[in-house]
């Protein structure tokens, strides 16, 4: 059974930094794609970052590219998310998954990011 622990949101000043974390059981970690997904309220869930098993490789949306970094510790079965420069519209429930795209419930409850002054 996957399961997926987000942590480490809170609420940050603009342009303030937070770093997610996430921790995976329950699956092969490192033989999988591991994604961050965003939802802001009255929004649909936007695709953030990817990261390839190995973490040779990762992947941005525009909205984020050069602000955040996806990093993993396959090790650890951890994944992680560094935001920086934060701005309003990064205001969501970010959730980790090892499934993307999907439409179904995620395994995990998400960690809240505010942006707020």
């Amino acid at each position: 059974q996957v399961q997926l622990v987000e942590s480490g949101g809170g609420l940050v000043q603009p342009g303030g930094s937070l770093r997610l974390s996430c921790a995976a059981s329950g699956f092969t970690f490192n033989r999988s794609w591991m994604f961050w997904v965003r939802q802001a309220p009255g929004k649909g869930r936007e695709w953030v970052s990817s990261i390839k098993p190995g973490g040779e490789s990762t992947y941005y949306a525009d909205s984020v590219r050069g602000r955040f970094t996806i990093s993993r510790d396959n090790a650890k079965n951890m994944l992680y998310l560094q935001m920086n420069n934060l701005t309003h519209e990064d205001t969501a429930l970010y959730l980790c998954t090892d499934k993307w795209p999907w439409r179904g419930p995620f395994p995990g409850q998400g960690t809240q990011v505010t942006v707020s002054s």
